[in-house]
């Protein structure tokens, strides 16, 4: 035969495909409709287990045998979509535990954001929740989340990602850890300033202190100078330091804010390299809230420790059209190998194509927890 003979031939068989694909699927909806009248759970991992092990049983060899699986997952999870789909629409897939509101009640809030005075955290409590914020700090971010966590502070702010330096770890371990949901988020541009104190100049300099992040998005400039970097929790805790030790030789890497509050001198601006550079903090808080206007969920979840596992979990936001912005993983504890995603993607929890994905997801995923939309 030649090649337009066999290709006539590959067509034929799709059409036949094609066929029973719409032919399955067709009884898919009917045993959904079956799933809403007895309340039964769509996915049913035994089930589809011994149906992939039957199928490839039917085959020649490994290859048809390792194709033929891969095929019937496939069709096994788009009838599974289809199914939440359809218990969706029916309003069978129950509410999901978060109320929407109007507006965050903040204006007789306490918030706690983690550093001293002078900190970036500062700088994006004050844009978000304005000057006459009732606030206090804590040192370390895990005191922050225990503040909202135990009711001391309505609200905590959060540094999450720099755009130069990337996310901030201990922030997503965090998330998953307690049960504190993000409800806003505020961005706002990092200048480092090199910060001294009166009388210092950049030739005095021997000792740099900062948060590791902020050395290492000012490592071009410090790779000019040969000073020890001692690394801080926090930038204004660095300023305050200098400022306390009136040491010449000592600087501190921080906001120019961080310089008017401990009265420090300003030896050089924009250290850190990149002129675009930019952090985003959370805005949290232990009530499971969301704005109705919110368009970004956040959600993490475990995975199989098998192949393709995580493949069949993301395909839940391309059959809902769900458009994924960032997906991170952190190791989990004490399952060496083993990791934790964590997925943020447009959408509101309102909207049935969200609701639908979340709902496939808290079947299939292991411990699928949202995080918050904002």
């Amino acid at each position: 035969m030649d090649l337009l003979q066999l290709r006539e031939q590959i067509d034929e068989i799709d059409a036949q495909i094609v066929a029973l694909y719409e032919r399955r699927m067709e009884i898919s909806r009917q045993v959904a409709q079956y799933k809403i009248e007895t309340g039964r759970k769509v996915f049913d991992r035994q089930r589809e287990q011994e149906k992939l092990s039957a199928v490839k049983a039917l085959t020649h060899n490994g290859f048809n045998s390792h194709g033929i699986e891969e095929l019937f997952e496939q069709i096994m999870s788009m009838s599974r979509k289809l199914q939440y789909q359809l218990l969706a629409e029916k309003g069978s897939l129950g509410r999901l535990p978060f109320i929407g509101v109007d507006r965050l009640d903040a204006e007789q809030a306490r918030v706690v954001f983690q550093g001293a005075e002078g900190s970036y955290s500062q700088a994006a409590m004050t844009q978000y929740f304005g000057e006459g914020v009732n606030s206090f700090h804590v040192d370390t971010f895990r005191e922050a989340m225990s503040a909202i966590d135990e009711g001391s502070a309505d609200f905590a702010v959060l540094p999450i990602e720099n755009s130069t330096a990337g996310i901030v770890s201990e922030i997503y371990d965090l998330l998953q850890e307690y049960e504190n949901y993000i409800v806003a988020e505020q961005i706002i541009e990092i200048e480092h300033c090199l910060l001294g104190v009166p009388g210092a100049s950049l030739e005095d300099i021997r000792t740099v202190y900062s948060h590791p992040q902020s050395l290492l998005q000012s490592a071009r400039f410090l790779e000019g100078h040969d000073w020890q970097q001692i690394s801080m929790q926090n930038n204004a805790f660095a300023a305050k330091k200098v400022a306390q030790e009136k040491d010449k030789t000592q600087a501190a890497i921080a906001g120019e804010q961080a310089a008017e509050i401990y009265g420090l001198e300003v030896l050089k601006k924009g250290v850190n390299h990149s002129g675009t550079n930019s952090t985003r903090f959370i805005i949290v808080t232990n009530q499971k809230i969301f704005r109705k206007d919110a368009k970004k969920v956040s959600i993490c979840f475990e995975v199989p420790h098998e192949s393709g596992s995580l493949y069949h979990m993301l395909s839940h936001f391309i059959y809902n059209n769900l458009n994924l912005t960032k997906i991170e993983s952190r190791p989990i504890e004490d399952r060496n190998w083993e990791y934790r995603f964590f997925v943020d993607f447009e959408g509101n929890l309102s909207q049935s194509a969200v609701k639908n994905a979340l709902r496939g997801l808290r079947d299939e995923a292991r411990n699928m927890k949202i995080l918050g939309n904002y």
